[in-house]
């Protein structure tokens, strides 16, 4: 019996209940489903409901006699073993042996869609995340909002939502033109600019750009005269540097749908679009010969110029038409994942919302990200060897891995600063996080590998009553929860609850594998029965909810360690 089928088993109890008069509920109090979860104490049963102190009030009677009423009702139901009554009104469920036992084949049936759901469903989402500028590799800051961006899109397309991953392409403003003046500096031998790039990639992408021109028939760029050469530098650098960004994602296993180019929103017209709707809305005003949107009266804690004096675009300029760009292209939901420096684009952006029109926090949702530490024996990484100032994808895959890498990047809430040791995540211990997780996988996989070869097959024989062992109980129990985990982690928008799901479940697991008689395997003078076989499609029900929260992590489930 799945949380769905016992929340239906609650609803029709209450019905009943409603319908010959022993609770005097009216029916549009019923609630459309029943919550049910995990009690924190085992020997309170499989699954618990405060049902009864949530209707008693309406229904005009005491949380524990309604709770009694449902006991008595629930208590026939196939499947359900004991009903007990708890305190002011909880209700304490226990399933028997068999309805447990039988998520094991739902699980192995179901397979790959085990956990999926639609919670989501109906919601076009605007997922925005990395967004480095093109003017060096990407900082390990960047790496987390590319594993944790990508956990989430994946974890929201499982709950039903239609997800367009995007890449705000920062290709317009002063950085880019330091960024020029860096790769200039560098190919004719000069010192970089006070305010420049440095490292031993602005030496590369510059001799790149040069044999580039060269190989194309066109001059030496570092011939030409300053402003023509910068403008070489310029497309051909930013260019090659985004080529190397896109790379590095994608053997990081992260690919965008698009790739938003800032500079079209001025080209196109779009900031004056974007200007011109608010404008319209009595949203804006003029002052000291600027534009200036009234933020203030959105929560923000003062007004922005949008058009300067001298009728250049604001920054925030450009961050309004984006806004708008999105939900003119059909999205309900844009979500913007941001690095810690930028709490203070928080108020701005909501008040942006709101100004069209739109709810924020529903339509806008700004999420932030804290620090990435990194350590090794004992201290701090701080520099890059190619990037020369900050620590990059690239130095974080060579040192662990990108499996390694994306798992601890995501197992953790956004919120909190973390510190990866990277001697630790390089260990093959239960220390390690990610090799516990992967090793359970594995260690699935042994197993069914053995069970073939003692001709130990799932098809023929399935008793789930058999698996009645307390830890094969808990087992299930975690199994169960998994789909609810998913949902819960899309609607949060905290993809790191599968990540700890999956720990938990790993450590369940091997919990129960070393109890010496739950064997899957028969002893060489045993006989193989369904007591085998059943526990066998126990087995690969973890195999398969262990590789799908790993799969929503874009992490490899190895079938060998």
């Amino acid at each position: 019996m799945t949380p769905d089928e016992l929340s239906q088993a609650l609803s029709t109890a209450l019905a009943s209940a409603v319908a010959d008069g022993a609770l005097a509920l009216p029916a549009d109090a019923l609630p459309a489903s029943v919550h049910v979860e995990r009690p924190r104490q085992r020997e309170h049963g499989d699954w618990a409901t405060n049902v009864a102190l949530q209707l008693a009030k309406k229904a005009g009677t005491s949380p524990r006699s309604l709770a009694e009423e449902l006991a008595n009702r629930l208590g026939e139901t196939p499947g359900i073993k004991a009903v007990e009554v708890a305190g002011p009104g909880f209700l304490n469920i226990t399933l028997d042996a068999a309805a447990a036992g039988e998520l094991a084949r739902t699980i192995v049936e179901t397979g790959a869609a085990y956990g999926r759901g639609d919670s989501e469903a109906g919601k076009r989402v605007n997922l925005e995340f990395v967004s480095a500028n093109p003017t060096g590799p990407i900082h390990i800051g960047g790496v987390r909002w590319a594993a944790v961006g990508d956990a989430l899109a994946r974890v929201l397309e499982a709950s039903g939502a239609e997800v367009a991953r995007e890449y705000y392409f920062n290709d317009h403003g002063a950085q880019i033109d330091r960024f020029a003046r860096s790769l200039l500096a560098r190919a004719r031998g000069e010192a970089a600019p006070e305010d420049g790039y440095g490292g031993q990639y602005i030496s590369e992408i510059a001799d790149a750009v040069v044999a580039d021109a060269v190989a194309a028939g066109g001059p030496d760029p570092r011939d030409l005269p300053d402003a023509e050469a910068q403008e070489v530098f310029r497309a051909r650098g930013v260019d090659r540097m985004f080529g190397e960004i896109k790379a590095s994602l994608h053997d990081f296993g992260v690919d965008f749908d698009v790739y938003f180019h800032e500079d079209s929103l001025h080209e196109s017209g779009a900031v004056d679009r974007a200007v011109d709707r608010l404008r319209d809305a009595g949203r804006m005003f003029e002052k000291d010969g600027a534009t200036w949107l009234r933020t203030t009266e959105f929560g923000d804690d003062k007004d922005r110029v949008v058009l300067k004096s001298d009728g250049e675009a604001a920054y925030i300029a450009g961050d309004i038409a984006y806004y708008l760009d999105k939900r003119e292209r059909g999205f309900d939901e844009v979500i913007i994942m941001l690095g810690a420096d930028h709490h203070g684009y928080v108020g701005r952006m909501l008040a942006v919302c709101a100004a069209f029109g739109d709810t924020p926090g529903k339509n806008l949702q700004l999420l932030i990200g804290q620090m990435v530490n990194l350590v090794k024996d004992g201290q701090p990484v701080r520099m890059s060897k190619r990037a020369g100032t900050v620590v990059t994808l690239e130095d974080l895959v060579d040192a662990v891995g990108v499996d390694a890498a994306r798992y601890s990047l995501a197992r953790s809430s956004v919120d909190s600063t973390i510190d990866l040791d990277l001697d630790l995540l390089t260990r093959a211990t239960n220390e390690n996080p990610v090799y516990y997780v992967q090793y359970a996988h594995s260690r699935t996989c042994a197993v069914d590998r053995n069970a073939a070869d003692r001709d130990v097959s799932r098809q023929d024989g399935f008793d789930p009553s058999l698996l009645d062992h307390a830890t094969e109980a808990a087992l299930l129990g975690r199994l169960t929860e998994f789909p609810r985990i998913v949902a819960q982690a899309a609607e949060l928008r905290e993809p790191h609850r599968v990540a700890r799901y999956l720990e938990a479940l790993a450590g369940d697991y091997h919990t129960w594998y070393q109890q010496k008689d739950r064997r899957v395997l028969p002893y060489p003078d045993e006989d193989v029965t369904d007591t085998h076989r059943t526990r066998l499609w126990l087995n690969d029900a973890v195999r398969q909810v262990l590789a799908n929260g790993l799969d929503l992590l874009g992490v490899t489930a190895p079938e060998r360690m």
